[in-house]
């Protein structure tokens, strides 16, 4: 199967970016240094392509109905501009993908998300008509999420609207402690540097009409910007400098995105969860946040019974004490050779210089501070329990 290509890779090649597949698209896993990118989102600010990430738009009298069947949070709390996290679970509670629900203006019909947003007005508000989504599922997951949905609503009988728009929208994220002077220079909407997290508005960007959020998968401040995909070599442009200009942001690939969310301890679908190779619910992933019990999703019934019954497993970090990088796949034991968990990720922290990890250990080890073991090449190495984030932020 051939690799998908976002719209900039061929300005990403004319920047010497090392590319990797992932989620079946070919993307920018670094441009320079790991480190040095990593660094730029830290202390500074940094640009991001993610225009991997699916795009599926929900429209019609019934999207909110819809949007409440299929994800473990409540849509209905959401106004206009509004965003949330959530799980996609099955009947069993089990996760099949995590993704951020954005509620757009009143009145946009799925499939026409970003044509629509040209010329809108800016107060959210103002429009009228049926409510409309936008999610954002995992890279790969768009044709999956789009067939559920649609499956859903017909044997519901519910009205809504539900489009595929992954190919209509690109993404970029703009994350780091100057990123709100750097989106400041880029659109002369001043509401948006003033944006609250997890709000979104519709702004012009570089001269393109776009849905600016302030979320981000890094831990630091920063905006997700969804622009129409014939207008984001100019977005991108505008932050990375491409033609000889200076750049208002480090422009950063996969790697240093992994090594930011690592850091965070933020999921990472199909590593740190997967319903085949790694199923596990909102509540052994410690994102119970998620889960609104007084809405009917589908697995409600059986995350209510382990709410209840508690988990076996949960996720947590792990610092090891000793040299040694671990790595998703690690056994983790109690220092005498039993295993009471593994590792779904782990990477050496540019951050910190320590070797950190995440993954699940049955629960009764699962204490701050408490010393544990990673298996790294046969050799038990010493760490101890971290709850996440690895940082203050």
């Amino acid at each position: 199967m051939t690799d998908r290509l976002p719209p900039l890779h061929e300005t990403h090649e004319a920047r010497g970016a090392k590319f990797t597949d992932f989620g079946g698209w070919q993307m920018p896993v670094e441009f320079g240094s790991i480190r040095e990118e990593h660094a730029a989102v830290r202390e500074s600010v940094g640009v991001f392509d993610v225009s991997h990430m699916s795009e599926v738009e929900v429209s019609g009298p019934d999207a909110t109905a819809l949007m409440n069947r299929l994800t473990t949070n409540d849509a209905a709390a959401l106004d206009p501009g509004d965003s949330q996290y959530a799980a996609i679970t099955d009947e069993e509670g089990v996760m099949l993908d995590d993704t951020v629900v954005y509620r757009l203006p009143d009145g946009i019909e799925a499939g026409t998300g970003a044509d629509a947003l040209a010329g809108m007005d800016r107060d959210l508000d103002a429009a009228a008509g049926d409510p409309a989504y936008l999610f954002v599922p995992n890279a790969g997951h768009d044709d999956q999420m789009t067939d559920r949905w649609t499956e859903y609503r017909d044997e519901a009988g519910l009205d809504a609207t539900v489009a595929n728009v992954t190919d209509d929208w690109a993404m970029l994220a703009v994350q780091g402690p100057d990123a709100a002077d750097a989106v400041d220079d880029a659109t002369p909407a001043d509401r948006v540097v003033g944006l609250p997290k997890f709000e979104a508005t519709v702004a012009a960007v570089a001269g393109a009409d776009s849905w600016v959020a302030r979320t981000g998968y890094t831990g630091e401040d920063g905006f997700e910007i969804l622009c129409p995909t014939d207008a984001v070599e100019d977005v991108w442009s505008a932050f990375a400098g491409e033609g000889g200009a200076e750049p208002a942001a480090q422009p950063c690939g996969l790697g240093a995105r992994d090594t930011l969310r690592t850091e965070m301890g933020y999921l990472l679908s199909g590593q740190d969860f997967d319903p085949d190779d790694e199923p596990r619910t909102p509540y052994e992933a410690r994102i119970g946040f998620v889960v609104k019990l007084d809405t009917e999703f589908v697995g409600r019934d059986a995350l209510e019974r382990q709410k209840a019954e508690g988990v076996d497993e949960r996720f947590v970090g792990v610092r090891l004490l000793e040299r040694g990088v671990p790595r998703g796949g690690y056994a983790v034991t109690d220092g005498d050779l039993t295993r009471i968990g593994h590792l779904t990720s782990g990477t050496m922290s540019p951050t910190l210089d320590e070797p950190i990890g995440l993954g699940y250990l049955h629960e009764s080890y699962v204490e701050p501070g408490a010393e544990v073991s990673v298996v790294v090449r046969g050799d038990e190495k010493r760490a101890e329990i971290v709850i996440p984030p690895f940082l203050d932020r």
